[in-house]
Formats: structure tokens, sequence, C-alpha cells
């Protein structure tokens, strides 16, 4: 996503935001000011529950803020071989790394190509969107560094930003056209795709062509149904026009290769949606101007865990059971009732 437009659109709804979404810097590491049993940052959205009882998915523990001092993180993805959050700051071209067990942070990957988007495969290996090289690529457990996809019917890719790898090992990736709008990509050869790549084939094939800017993505629980949020709503550079795509689509997913089925599951208001995650009964995390809002699998609004600009997240730790949430500027932690899928 752009940066310039989320902090103006931002701005521009500051009326609507919550008091509870102060700013980042204003608050400190560890557990947030007026913190209690419950958090009043976890809301159910059945509003006969909250201050009395915690959405489903929440547990018992409040939000934390767990690392500061960044332009704007963004696409965290947590190794459980290493057991770290590994994250991308995109302006410093830089992949930070936070170990878990003593909350370490150091710099991961410096030049990091402008990466975005982050995921772990099922064999442990850390997959990334690069903005600056156009690439989806591949951190193998030795180190080095395999090209997954950087062209399509021999034309460069736009700009990947979000990745998801499927338990057949197949990867699928969204591509808008952001950083041409962003003034850093020439005039772009390919239209807002969803794609798939085959690792068996080295083929890399269109998916999804119907969005206006493909953006997170994510596998329910059984692999039967993919969801992509649009974030058309931020087009140019401090613009937000609320007249274009804010929601998030569900498609089913046929042999694991073909989607059809394509419908609107949620509209995310305010703002638009950024980061998708999916937990294990199926409910779906799509961030907001507001912080992060949780969707039972049938599109209902369950709650929403408030944070200031909340962009991306992933679900980790040993029990996968904390929501690991970056902002612009930091790094935040919810420990949940669920656990991710």
């Amino acid at each position: 996503m752009d940066r310039r437009a989320f902090l103006a659109a931002s701005a521009a709804t500051a009326t609507v935001a919550v008091a509870k979404t102060a700013s980042a810097d204003g608050l400190p590491l560890g557990p947030l000011p007026e913190m209690r049993y419950p958090d009043v940052r976890i809301e159910s959205a059945d509003k006969k529950f909250f201050g009395t009882k915690f959405p489903a998915f929440a547990g018992t523990a409040g939000v934390e803020r767990v690392a500061t001092g960044f332009r704007w993180a963004e696409g965290p993805a947590f190794s459980r071989l290493g057991n770290f959050l590994v994250f991308s700051d995109i302006p410093n071209n830089r992949m930070m790394r936070l170990l878990w067990e003593d909350n370490h942070l150091s710099v991961f990957r410096e030049p990091s190509n402008n990466s975005n988007g982050n995921t772990i495969d099922p064999q442990g290996r850390l997959v990334t969107c690069e903005h600056r090289t156009r690439r989806v690529s591949r951190t193998e457990l030795d180190g080095t560094i395999t090209v997954i996809a950087d062209k399509y019917n021999g034309k460069r890719l736009n700009s990947p930003n979000d990745v998801v790898v499927a338990s057949n090992g197949s990867i699928w990736f969204t591509d808008p056209t952001y950083g041409h709008l962003q003034g850093f990509r020439p005039e772009p050869a390919l239209g807002d795709f969803v794609y798939r790549h085959d690792p068996a084939t080295g083929q890399t094939a269109v998916v999804a062509d119907g969005f206006d800017k493909p953006n997170g993505i994510a596998f329910s629980p059984d692999e039967r149904v993919l969801y992509v949020t649009d974030s058309g709503a931020n087009q140019e550079p401090g613009s937000y026009d609320v007249t274009r795509p804010h929601h998030i689509q569900a498609f089913d997913v046929n042999g694991g290769t073909r989607l059809s089925g394509e419908r609107l599951f949620a509209v995310v208001t305010p703002g638009f949606p950024d980061g998708l995650k999916v937990d294990r009964d199926g409910r779906v995390y799509a961030s907001s101007f507001s912080g992060v809002q949780i969707f039972h699998h049938g599109g209902r609004l369950l709650g929403e865990i408030h944070l200031p600009g909340a962009v991306n997240f992933c679900f980790g730790g040993a029990e996968r059971d904390l929501l690991l949430i970056t902002t612009d500027s930091a790094v935040w932690t919810a420990a949940l009732a669920a656990k991710g899928a």
C-alpha cells in the first residue's frame, strides 16, 4: 500500500476513529496504559458484550507494543524454526528480525529490495514480495535466495505485494500497480492481477483479474476458499476515494489450481483493507484505519482490535495464538484464544 495515501486518509477519517487509537509514538513498550481485563482495545461487535465478555477470538491478555523505530513496518511472518518474527521496513529498504525469547531486534537483510509482504512456506523457508526488483523470491534454509517469479508472458511484474503458500507448495501472490502510482516504476505492462506459481512446472498463471488493487491474500483452513483484499480506494499518493473498492473478495478453489465463484465477502470501513489472515476456526482478520477487524467465515463482523494505523499482521508464538501486528512505526502483540490457520 502507499504510505502517503494511508497517512492522508487516516487524517481525513480522524473524526470517526476511536479515541483508543492514540499515536503509536506516544505509547510505551510493554503493556499499554490503562491495561485491565478485559482490554478495552479488544472489542466485540455485539455491544451487549463490550466490557463484560470478550468476543470468541479474544484471549486473556491485552495488547502490547514490543518494538518501535520504523518508517513503515509491513509484511510480518513468524518462523517457528528460528522462533523469530521477520518483517519489512519498506522505505528504509531493510528487513528486521525480532527474536522471541529475548525480544532482541536486529537487521535481517539490508538492502531488501524494498520488500513488502512475507510468508513462511511449509518447509520453513521465507517467501518475500520485493518491490524494487518486481519479483517474488524465496530464502532457502542455507540463506541463498531463489527467484520464484518476476515475469508473466515475458513482461515484468508490477510490484508484488502479498503472498501465501498452499500446502501443495503452490505460491499465490497479488501484484497491484502501486509501484507506478508511487512514481518509482515505469508504466505497467500488466494489469492488477492475482497469480499462482506452480513450483513443479515453473509456470506462473493469472488466477484472478477483476481487481482494482489486489492486496492481502489468505486461504481458509481447508484451502477451499481464497480471500483477497481490494484496496482500490487507495489510489494516487495522498488520496482516498471511498467510491472505489475497500472490501474482501472470496473465491472457491478448484483442484488447488483454479478459482471460481467470486463473491463479496465483507466491506471494510473506515479506510480500506490491507493485511489479511485466517485462524483455525475460519475467522477472517483484515486491517482497517481503526485497527484489525475480525469477521465470521460467513462475513459478519465479530469485533476489532483497536490500534493506531494497523497495516499487516500474522499469527506467531509456540502455539500460534499471538497476533503479531505491524503498524507504521511499531510492532504489537495481542494474545488471542484463536490460533492461526
